[in-house]
C-alpha cells in the first residue's frame, strides 16, 4: 500500500501495518469530533510518523497513492474537510 503525505512524499506500508493506523486514525477522529486542535495535531502526528516508518518511494519512482493525509500542520476544518462525505476517517477499514 502507498500512503501519500500532502507535502511531503510517498510511503510503502506492508498491510500489516494497517491495524495500527487504524487505532491511530480513531484518536484522530476522536479529537476532531471533540473540537481539540491540539489532540488532533498529537494524533495525527503520530499517525504520521508510523506512515513515515515504511520506506519512503523515491522522487524518480511513479506510482499512485492508495491513501492521501494531510500533513502535520493541517488544521481541524482542513482535516474535517477532507474527510466530509465519508465516515471511514482518513485511514479505511
Amino acid at each position: 500500500m502507498i500512503i501519500r503525505i500532502l507535502g511531503e512524499g510517498q510511503w510503502r506500508l506492508d498491510e500489516s501495518a494497517m491495524d495500527q493506523l487504524n487505532q491511530l486514525d480513531d484518536r484522530v477522529a476522536a479529537a476532531i469530533e471533540a473540537g481539540d486542535q491540539g489532540a488532533m495535531q498529537e494524533a495525527l502526528g503520530r499517525l504520521l510518523d508510523q506512515i513515515r516508518a515504511g520506506a519512503e518511494v523515491a522522487d524518480d519512482e511513479l506510482a499512485e497513492s492508495d491513501l492521501v493525509v494531510p500533513d502535520a500542520s493541517a488544521t481541524l476544518d482542513e482535516v474535517r474537510a477532507l474527510l466530509e462525505g465519508t465516515d471511514e476517517g482518513l485511514i479505511p477499514g
